[in-house]
């Protein structure tokens, strides 16, 4: 993950702790298809690695059975992408090609793109108990934590798997239940509150 960050820090490549690297590899059998964010400094080792500026991970195909996504939290003014561009592509690479995602982004539950693109689409979150998450900067630990709390959300169909490999990181919740309910507005919230009783 590059290009977008520097909401936190300028021209800097931004990358998953190992531990967390380690978990979504052993989650997807051993092997990771698709980082479509990744840089030079990267340890996810992907099969397939898009990197800018040579590939643009928002335009290339997300065609592959495991992906796992760690994308620009801010905005990149020269594409004029955010991270709701990024969890698009995670939703519908799983709806188009059945693709298992995970993605590593700020706990933001009262986004637009959290409505569109997480619930109601997404299977599982896990909020991880690392509230201040230190991401390898340029490949070293940064020694910060992120100045945000941090989630994997997962777009796939194996539940129980995902709340095996990730519930030491942190709560796991399922949100398979709201697959199909109208989540939005305010005038929707009854509709949503009924729906999840039942």
């Amino acid at each position: 993950m590059t290009a977008g960050r520097r909401v936190i820090t300028e021209n800097k490549d931004w990358s998953t702790p190992p531990k967390y690297v380690e978990a979504v590899r052993e989650f997807f059998g051993g092997t990771i298809h698709l980082d479509p964010c990744s840089n030079r400094y990267s340890i996810v080792n992907a099969q397939v690695e898009y990197c800018l500026p040579e590939h643009d991970g928002l335009r290339e195909s997300w065609n592959f059975p495991t992906i796992y996504v760690n994308p620009p939290y801010g905005i990149d003014r020269e594409r004029e992408t955010s991270i709701k561009d990024w969890l698009r592509k995670c939703e519908e690479a799983n709806r188009r090609y059945q693709a298992e995602v995970i993605a590593l982004v700020p706990v933001a539950t009262n986004t637009g793109h959290w409505k569109k693109y997480v619930y109601g689409k997404a299977t599982a979150i896990c909020f991880l108990y690392d509230t201040r998450l230190r991401f390898l900067v340029e490949g070293k630990d940064g020694g910060k934590g992120a100045p945000m709390s941090c989630a994997l959300i997962y777009w796939g169909r194996h539940f129980e798997r995902f709340f095996q490999a990730f519930i030491r990181f942190g709560a796991v919740v399922n949100v398979e239940s709201l697959k199909g309910v109208v989540i939005g507005q305010d005038n929707h919230n009854h509709q949503l509150e009924l729906e999840l009783e039942l």
